[in-house]
Order: structure tokens, then C-alpha cells, then sequence
């Protein structure tokens, strides 16, 4: 039997499955962690490739190999390949005011980004990082000769060259940097030299079904994809369907059949990774919000869930903005969390975890809305992420999204999306391989609009603050 192997190389971690190229079976897999941060060593990220490799039993005996990777970065290199800098993540937000200056410098503005790109540029953009290394690291600037994402990169690498002209993404990948157009399927360079006043090498975007080059070992390298479209490859995803992913960011994204193109910049008109798109809402506040809490509350996770479930709908009145690393959807890079209603009779560990479960919740529901306005159907939610395996996320996220939440078993959704990926490459078919989707638990609850509600006024409030 053929075997394909997956890698998803996450903010916080590595991991590697191999699996059955026909029927997806899981044969084995390893993991190793990254380095805590917004600016990173590349190095780091391959040496834990490695780990997780050697702890997965090595990938000698596949036939495939797909990588797929955090969205967004920016990882340059020099004319021999070497990393002139730290890559800077999609959670560095240094470079806000690069945003807002492309939107003001180009004619037509956001509207213009999103009709152009597809996306209006936001900190998280690789577009936004290189006008930021333009002005503050000129040097660093200058010696920059190509530039590229996180996956990219370890493809580049697993392929053994040092040849900038070999880097190659896929259009997923490409449609995080803020130059890439996914309607038109082709980069925009007179952008990219809007940024960053050259235009270096960039990869060459590979389709999803084929093969973009050989790793050392000899098996075939698939395109790879975005963490997100690979989780929705993974998946199984089908139109309709919303993938709610809360994990470092709190993620909402669909599988459209046409591209998006939000003027406001609440939703990122991404490629998926199969030929379609993938109208995305990102929150920069995923599970940390639960951390936050757990800290504050001196528990653990399974403490806050259990706090929050004894507590009443409302949280007597508290309300939690949780906008601790800035926040993304809205755009406010530079906002902070805040705590509203705060009673004598109301401040109680079981509401300060209600408050907390709550406002994630909230805010996932406000990207949720960002994707309706832009005529996305949605009939379900699948909850994935670290922060889906939290008992009150899952039984309080129906009535807070509305929605039927259904919960995957446990699984490496973005790795296995890679694998899949891998699999179809080696096979070359014009669909991607048939492979059983996970078992699903159901989550049901009534409707609270006025949770919604109450956070509406207390983000306004924090908005307004931030303003100020």
C-alpha cells in the first residue's frame, strides 16, 4: 500500500501523519513544539520537522509529501538562500500603521485592495510586514532577494535546494500574502512593489492536484496549503458548512465556488485548497482567552469549564471583550481586553469563567456574521481547535452561534488535510481521494441574542475606548 505523509507546521508546533494513500487509515505520526513568540528562526521550525519526522517513524517509505503551514508570515532570504532576518508571524502586529499606510496609498483604497487581492491589508499580511522591513530595517531590506510563507519555506527545504528560483506555494498560501490576486489566479507585483519598492523572487503557485517538485528522499512533494484550507480538505467540508477553528486565532471559514471581495476587510477572500475559495473571519483571540482565564481564576481548563457551566446565561450581567492581543475582527491591532458590568454581587469566579467562554464565543460569532454578509451560506458549524476539546465551548457554543455545532473526534485535521493533499498528488485525479471523514458529536442549544447582544454594547464601548 502506498503511503502519503501530511505535516502541519502550526504556530505553536510540528506534526507529521503518515497514512494510507487509498483509504486515509492513520499508520503512524509525531509531533514536536516551536518556539513561543511573533518573530522566530526559521532553523527552528526545520529542526522540529525533523523531530517530528524521526518520531513518526521517518518518511523514507512514502510515496508523498505535503507540508501545510500558518498562513500569512514572511520569511526572507538572500540570492544563496540564507534567512536574512527572524520571520515574522501572522500575530506580529508591528506592522498596523504599514496596513492602513498601503490602504491610504492606493487609489480606490480598501475597495481597491479588495477588488485587486481579495482581502483589504491587515498586520497579519505578508504585504503589511515588508513595507514594515522596508522602512525600519532597510539593511535587512536590501539584502532581501526573495520572500516567502512559513510552508513554503520547509517545501523549499525538504526539496534539499538552495535555489531561490525552486520556491514554490500553492493558491491558498498565495492568497494570504496581499499580492496575489484568487480571482485572477496570478500575483500582483505592481503591489508587492508598492510595498516593498522592489519586487523579489516569489513562488511559483502550484495547482492542488500535482506535484511541485521531489523531497530528498525521493518521493513526490505536493503544493500544500494554508492551515486552514488544509483543515478544511481534512474535513471533508461541503458548501454550507462552516469551519469554526479555536486554536491560537479563533478562525471561521467556508468553502465558496466564487471568489469574495469584502471592502471592509472583515472578511479575507482566500483560495481553498482544492480550485475553490475560502471566504475566512479571524479573531487574533482564540483559546489564550481560556488561558487568560484559567490564570486569573488559578484553575485549569477543565476548572473554567466547569465554573462557566454552573453559571448562569449572561453571566449576571458580566461581559468579557477579550481583545488581549489586539484584535483582528474588528480591526483594532491596538485594542485591549476589558471587563464590563462588574457588580459586588456579580464578581464570582463562575461568572468571570462564563464571561470568558462567552466573549470567545461572541467574537467567533461576529466573524460568523462578517461571512453571512458576504452571501455565505451557513447550516452548520464544525468546531475544531484545541479549544473545541473545552466542555462549555461545546455546549454553549450553539446558542451562541445559532447553529447546530458539530464536534470532530479527535484528529490532526490540518495534517491531515496535508496527507490528503500528498495523496492526491500522487494519484493525479481531478478530484482528491475519498477518505472517511471523522465521527461527529452534535451540540444543540437554544438561541441567546441577548448574550449577543449585551457584548455587542461592551465591544462598542471597548472600540470607542481604543479610539480615544
Amino acid at each position: 500500500m502506498p503511503l502519503v505523509a501530511g505535516v502541519d507546521s502550526s504556530t505553536q508546533s510540528c506534526k507529521v501523519v503518515v497514512r494510507d494513500a487509498t483509504t486515509g487509515a492513520q499508520v503512524r505520526r509525531g509531533q514536536a513544539p516551536h518556539p513561543s513568540g511573533t518573530s522566530v528562526d526559521p532553523e527552528a521550525w526545520w529542526n522540529a520537522l525533523q523531530l517530528a519526522v524521526g518520531e513518526a517513524g521517518g518518511i523514507d517509505d512514502v510515496a508523498s509529501v505535503s507540508v501545510a503551514g500558518q498562513q500569512h508570515g514572511m520569511v526572507c532570504l538572500d540570492d544563496r538562500g540564507s534567512v536574512v532576518r527572524e520571520a515574522l508571524l501572522w500575530n506580529d502586529m508591528r506592522s498596523a500603521r504599514a496596513a492602513q499606510d498601503l490602504v491610504d496609498e492606493l487609489p480606490g483604497g480598501a475597495a481597491a485592495w479588495a477588488t485587486s487581492t481579495g482581502s483589504v491589508p491587515m498586520a497579519s499580511f505578508t504585504v503589511t510586514k515588508l513595507r514594515w522591513l522596508a522602512e525600519n530595517e532597510p539593511e535587512n531590506a536590501a539584502s532581501t532577494a526573495a520572500v516567502c510563507l512559513p510552508h513554503d519555506w520547509l517545501s523549499w527545504r525538504l526539496r534539499g535546494t538552495s535555489d531561490i528560483g525552486e520556491l514554490c506555494t500553492d493558491r491558498s498560501e498565495a492568497s494570504g500574502t496581499g499580492y496575489w490576486s484568487p480571482a485572477a489566479g496570478a500575483y500582483r507585483t505592481d503591489l508587492l512593489e508598492l510595498a516593498f519598492g522592489k519586487t523579489p523572487v516569489v513562488p511559483s503557485v502550484g495547482a492542488p492536484s500535482t506535484a511541485v517538485g521531489q523531497v530528498t528522499s525521493g518521493a513526490l512533494l505536493g503544493a500544500g496549503a494554508g492551515d486552514n484550507a488544509a483543515a478544511a480538505l481534512g474535513l471533508g467540508t461541503r458548501p454550507g458548512d462552516v469551519v469554526i477553528s479555536v486554536g491560537t486565532s479563533g478562525v471561521a471559514s467556508a468553502v465558496s465556488t466564487v471568489p469574495t471581495a469584502d471592502p471592509s476587510g472583515l472578511v479575507a477572500g482566500f483560495a481553498d485548497a482544492t480550485g475553490h475559495f475560502l471566504p475566512l473571519a479571524c479573531t487574533l483571540n482564540g483559546a489564550r482567552v481560556l488561558l487568560a482565564a484559567a490564570t486569573i481564576l488559578g484553575c485549569d481548563l477543565d476548572g473554567v469549564a466547569d465554573l462557566a457551566l454552573a453559571a448562569r446565561e449572561g453571566a449576571d450581567g458580566l461581559v468579557l471583550v477579550p481583545y488581549f492581543d489586539g484584535e483582528r475582527t474588528p480591526n483594532r491591532p491596538e485594542a485591549s481586553a476589558a471587563i464590563h458590568g462588574l457588580r459586588l454581587d456579580n464578581s464570582t469566579p463562575t461568572n468571570i469563567a462564563r464571561a470568558a467562554v462567552e466573549g470567545l464565543l461572541c467574537g467567533l460569532a461576529d466573524c460568523l456574521d462578517a461571512l453571512r454578509s458576504q452571501g455565505v451560506t451557513a447550516e452548520r458549524v464544525l468546531l475544531v481547535g484545541g479549544g473545541a476539546r473545552n466542555e462549555a465551548v461545546r455546549r454553549l457554543a450553539p446558542g451562541i452561534l445559532g447553529l447546530p455545532v458539530y464536534v470532530p473526534s479527535a484528529g490532526e485535521y490540518v495534517a491531515d488535510g496535508a496527507a490528503r493533499q500528498a495523496a492526491w498528488a500522487l494519484d493525479g485525479e481531478s478530484r482528491p481521494p475519498d477518505w472517511a471523514t471523522a465521527d461527529l458529536r452534535r451540540f444543540d442549544a437554544d438561541p441567546q441574542p441577548e448574550v449577543r447582544e449585551r457584548y455587542a454594547e461592551a465591544r462598542e464601548l471597548t472600540i470607542r475606548r481604543t479610539r480615544g
